[in-house]
């Protein structure tokens, strides 16, 4: 199969990707750099309200477990950070189970306030049955989360720009931790759009021919 890129913008991305969802879709932004895929998923957001469609977004970073619990084996642990710091089951019993319904549909926005490392109290909320679903993070297309989403876009980047984009006290954690990802759960092949993020203002979307 081969491949190849076409320049993009993010909000021409967006406006063409949102235009494709289906009503009531959960759908995620997957990346290296958490600045990257909130961004992004802003933009997908927005693109949805535009189209007046009902808009649900949300962050890893309010799904994370406590920090006695994610940081058990350091701080620096690649594999701790793929492995340990996601609350998966509350993840899926939270937002994407409930989400997934045909009907009678609800959501918690967030479990997690990573500013005080508490729970964040947010209150269970109905939503509409068409509401989309726009999940920001790391890691989403391995094999205990990629279910529970329906369509997935896929920032990839090479390691140089990902330690530009975040501290350099975390670069090695989180590149250790997303070439595993890479190695073990082959999103480029999974995702529903790829989109080559060197500078996240200029992204190339891949094509598949």
């Amino acid at each position: 199969m081969s491949t190849t890129h076409r320049p993009t913008g993010p909000a021409q991305f967006a406006g063409r990707w949102a235009a494709s969802l289906p009503a009531g879709a959960r759908v995620g932004v997957d990346g290296a750099v958490d600045a990257d895929t909130a961004w992004y998923a802003r933009h997908l957001a927005d693109a949805l309200r535009a189209q007046a469609r009902p808009v649900l977004v949300a962050t890893w970073s309010g799904f994370w477990r406590p920090r006695s619990l994610r940081l058990e084996r350091g701080r620096d642990d690649p594999d701790a950070f793929h492995d340990d710091w996601l609350d998966v089951a509350g993840l899926h019993r939270e937002v994407l189970e409930p989400l997934g319904a045909p009907t009678g549909r609800w959501w918690v926005p967030s479990l997690h306030d990573p500013a005080t490392d508490r729970a964040s109290r947010a209150p269970r909320e109905a939503v509409p049955d068409d509401a989309v679903l726009v999940f920001a993070g790391p890691f989403l297309l391995r094999d205990d989360l990629r279910h529970g989403f329906d369509a997935v876009v896929h920032l990839s980047t090479s390691d140089a720009a990902v330690r530009r984009r975040v501290d350099a006290a975390d670069a090695d954690r989180v590149l250790g931790a997303w070439h595993r990802y890479l190695a073990e759960s082959g999103p480029v092949e999974r995702a529903g759009a790829v989109l080559r993020c060197e500078d996240p203002r200029h992204p190339a979307e891949l094509l598949r021919g």
